[in-house]
């Protein structure tokens, strides 16, 4: 009997074939996963809608399929229709729309007094998840001290190998690495880019991290630079509402957004991958920690959700945590600019007396659309991040 691709998704007639997940003489039940394709908005797995025997394959990787084509045949019987299919992350394309998170069920009303509210903030504790001991529930000082006190620091997840290739064999650009491939050269090919690099002395920023690391951590907070430099780049980016832009060509206008989705790039296995902050300009370093450590981990495990995905107007990449003091990010399309961050570094330097001292030094690399951003502005716009990266007890507090 032959199977033919089934329907997978409104609106998607083809996909193109990543990989088999099965071989000819496989004995299959119904439910399992036959190959996995992608579409423009998600690589997924079909799943088998028969029990028997595969007898032969008919398409190989990277090719073209439409839904109905054949692509299997198998001796078996077919049981019922198509069971369900699982969505896993891609890159996304150009034309990527902003989406907002998933709509969720109302919270229940959380009784604290505004000063316990503002606390449970800083310390990046869930009022929602404490039961009060004040009167009719209400939750007091104690109550978060109590909670922080049996939280467990979170044991961060074992990230998987990055595939670095092997000597002697040939790979194909199928898949997430082919959509990467093809956003890129559409990013290089349609903006003129130049780069912007400023030195930071972040002396304070390591301090203060240093300081309250520990305490973050108690409440299961991993408290990393980068929602720092999410933070400082959302301060900036409202200080020079230009840069967190895109180029509608079409119409040709430049689109000043008035919301700030951080992309954040992850290498993973499979290849790099933007999931996204939403409204990053409301939360604080606590909630920004957390919402960091989630995207990575669940886009290297490959687990990110499609509203997690696509939408950024302004990205941050880091290359520090591997090593590099400088790099050229090609900016994300169709957004306006990309900040790269490198190492950080203690290096002698000069204060204010003139007194050689040590300090925690770090290069930020800002690639700018050209046709939207001019050098001045660009200049502006690193001055702004600089300024408030040098005053981190700020940041903590926003």
């Amino acid at each position: 009997m032959d199977f033919a691709l089934p329907e997978i998704g409104e609106g998607v007639y083809d996909a193109e074939f990543v990989r088999w997940l099965v071989k000819p003489g496989d004995m299959v039940s119904h439910g399992q996963s036959l190959m996995e394709v992608m579409t423009d908005k998600a690589t997924m797995e079909i799943p088998s809608p028969f029990d028997g025997k595969v007898t032969k394959l008919l398409i190989e990787s990277g090719q073209k399929i439409k839904v109905g084509e054949v692509v299997l045949s198998f001796d078996g019987e077919m049981l019922s229709k198509q069971p369900g299919m699982t969505a896993k992350p891609t890159l996304q394309a150009a034309e990527q729309v902003r989406n907002g998170p998933p709509a969720g069920t109302a919270p229940m009303a959380v009784k604290a007094a505004p000063s316990v509210r503002h606390l449970a903030r800083k310390l990046g504790v869930d009022l929602a998840q404490i039961r009060g001991s004040g009167p009719g529930g209400r939750i007091v000082v104690d109550d978060l001290s109590a909670a922080v006190k049996q939280a467990s620091p979170a044991k961060p997840p074992t990230a998987p190998p990055l595939a670095v290739g092997v000597a002697g064999t040939r790979v194909k650009m199928v898949g997430l690495r082919r959509r990467i491939a093809e956003h890129m050269v559409e990013a290089k090919n349609a903006i003129p880019h130049y780069t912007y690099i400023d030195e930071v002395d972040i002396s304070d920023l390591v301090k203060l991290r240093s300081l309250t690391a520990d305490h973050f951590a108690q409440s299961g907070v991993k408290l990393t630079y980068l929602a720092f430099f999410v933070k400082a780049a959302v301060l900036a980016l409202k200080e020079v509402p230009i840069v967190n832009s895109s180029l509608d060509e079409k119409a040709n206008e430049i689109v000043l957004h008035d919301h700030y989705e951080i992309g954040i790039a992850v290498a993973t296995p499979g290849g790099l991958m933007v999931p996204v902050i939403r409204d990053a300009n409301r939360k604080q370093i606590a909630e920004l920690a957390r919402e960091i450590e989630r995207l990575s981990s669940d886009a290297r495990a490959g687990k990110a959700r499609r509203n997690d995905l696509g939408g950024s107007t302004f990205t941050i990449t880091s290359i520090g945590g591997i090593g590099g003091l400088i790099s050229t990010p090609i900016i994300n399309y169709p957004e306006a600019a990309i900040l790269g961050i490198g190492k950080v570094v203690k290096r002698p330097v000069f204060d204010e007396a003139g007194q050689v001292v040590p300090a925690d030094t770090i290069y930020l690399s800002i690639s700018f659309d050209h046709r939207i951003v001019d050098g001045a502005i660009g200049a502006l716009f690193g001055n702004a991040l600089v300024k408030h990266l040098k005053q981190p007890a700020a940041l903590l507090l926003s």
